[in-house]
């Protein structure tokens, strides 16, 4: 009895061994796999590469669009997409998912390349 008595006193003198969770938030440990955020669409080349590695195919690449695209509840946060991206252009944190209301996918899309005219140069 004494020794339970021992004990709920030094419980009740001590910190807590949690976090007050929503208000206090553990930072992730380095190289912890989070969520794949997006691509850097201008260095992107379209090579398909990160599709083909995807075990989920939670990724679509269009080279024709220059689109790229993925399905966020697809994906199993494996990171191998962005390991077999020969440009590194996906970004990956380590943060995990947030819930969500809507299925949405995430796609970027290439804007078109503006090709310089020559005003300069006017024929009558």
């Amino acid at each position: 009895m004494f020794k339970m008595m021992e004990n709920v006193f030094k419980n009740l003198a001590s910190k807590p061994a949690t976090r007050m969770y929503p208000f206090e938030k553990r930072e992730p440990f380095k190289d912890s796999r989070g969520q794949i955020e997006g691509i850097e669409i201008d260095k992107c080349i379209f090579c398909g590469i990160c599709q083909r590695k995807c075990p989920a195919n939670a990724i679509v690449v269009n080279k024709a669009e220059k689109s790229w695209e993925i399905n966020q509840f697809k994906c199993v946060i494996c990171n191998a997409c962005v390991e077999a991206c020969p440009k590194k252009c996906i970004v990956a944190s380590a943060e995990h998912k947030t819930a969500a209301t809507k299925k949405e996918n995430y796609k970027a899309v290439q804007p078109p390349k503006e090709v310089e005219s020559d005003n300069s140069k006017v024929t009558a």
